[in-house]
C-alpha cells in the first residue's frame, strides 16, 4: 500500500498548483489577460513538479500515449506568452483534457462523497449518464478477469 506523506516540498507545490488554477481563472475572467494566464500557467506547473517530483513530471509528460496532449499543452502556453491568449487557451484546455483524462472517474468518486455537490450527483439522471460514458470507455469495456492464487 502506497502512503501520500505530506511533506513540506508537498505541501508548497499543492499550494503553488492552487494558485496557478486561481490566476488562470481570473485571465479568463479579466478577458483572457496574458499576464494572469501566463502566471497561472508556470504557478500550475511548478506546483505540480514539486507535488509529485520533477522525474514523475517528466515522465507523466514523455509517454507516449500522453504527447498529444503535451503537445496541445505545450503550444497553448506558448500562444499564451507571445500574446494570443484565446489560442492558448484552448490549446492549453484540450491539452489538459487528453492528460488528464485518466483521473476523471477518480475526480468523480471523490466528488460524490462532497456534502451537497455528492448528492445531486447521485441523481438517477446524473448516474445513468456517467454509467454510460464508463460503459464506452475502453478499461469498462473489456472483460474484468482476476487470478485467485492458493
Amino acid at each position: 500500500m502506497v502512503s501520500f506523506e505530506m511533506n513540506d516540498r508537498k505541501k508548497i507545490g499543492l499550494g503553488l498548483t492552487g494558485f496557478g488554477v486561481f490566476f488562470t481563472f481570473l485571465g479568463v475572467v479579466f478577458l483572457f489577460d496574458k499576464g494572469l494566464l501566463a502566471m497561472g500557467n508556470i504557478l500550475f506547473l511548478s506546483g505540480l513538479a514539486l507535488t509529485i517530483g520533477l522525474t514523475s513530471t517528466l515522465q507523466f509528460f514523455m509517454k507516449p500515449q500522453n504527447y498529444k496532449g503535451t503537445i496541445s499543452f505545450g503550444a497553448g502556453f506558448f500562444f499564451v506568452l507571445i500574446g494570443w491568449p484565446i489560442i492558448g487557451m484552448i490549446l492549453e484546455s484540450y491539452g489538459f483534457l487528453v492528460l488528464f483524462s485518466g483521473f476523471w472517474p477518480t475526480l468523480s468518486v471523490f466528488v460524490q462523497r462532497i456534502p451537497v455537490i455528492g448528492w445531486i450527483f447521485q441523481q438517477p439522471y446524473i448516474r445513468s449518464r456517467y454509467l454510460r460514458y464508463l460503459k464506452g470507455n475502453s478499461i469498462f469495456s473489456k472483460p474484468i478477469t482476476t487470478r485467485i492464487s492458493t
